[in-house]
């Protein structure tokens, strides 16, 4: 008896297959860069992007196999959640290593926070000098 490889069975199974070895792939490949990468910006975009896509290629490969519409809300779901807190996550923990100087700057290409963190540090610094004032 030969298996029939050329129905629609086939060409889900092949794809979803696809799909979870690329996704088990892109989230290795996060992980190896959390453990390789120098500093905590380089971490933190190995962290979010890669690891947001494998999970939506491993998502997308379960909804395949289960062969159910009632399946993929609940998936959609995972993944718009994952879309909205990595992102956000992934700025507050570059965001707080900056200002604690967690980073290698002869790494950066660009710094356009510097700007804005001396600005803040300066009002800062205004508000705490005129509250000694009040407060004597």
């Amino acid at each position: 008896m030969n298996p029939d490889f050329s129905g629609p069975d086939a060409w889900i199974d092949a794809v979803s297959a696809v799909f979870m070895v690329v996704g088990a792939l892109m989230s290795l490949g996060a992980a190896i860069g959390l453990l390789r990468f120098p500093d905590l910006l380089s971490r933190m975009h190995a962290a979010t992007k890669p690891q947001v896509l494998g999970l939506f290629l491993l998502l997308a490969a379960i909804g395949l196999q289960m062969r159910t519409c009632s399946v993929w809300p609940v998936l959609a779901a995972a993944w718009i959640f994952q879309l909205l807190t990595v992102p956000v996550s992934a700025h507050m923990v570059g965001r707080a290593g900056y200002r604690t100087k967690h980073l290698h700057r002869e790494l950066l290409t660009a710094d356009e926070l510097e700007a804005v963190v001396q600005k803040a540090a300066a009002e800062t610094a205004l508000e705490d000098s005129s509250d000694d004032g009040r407060q004597r």
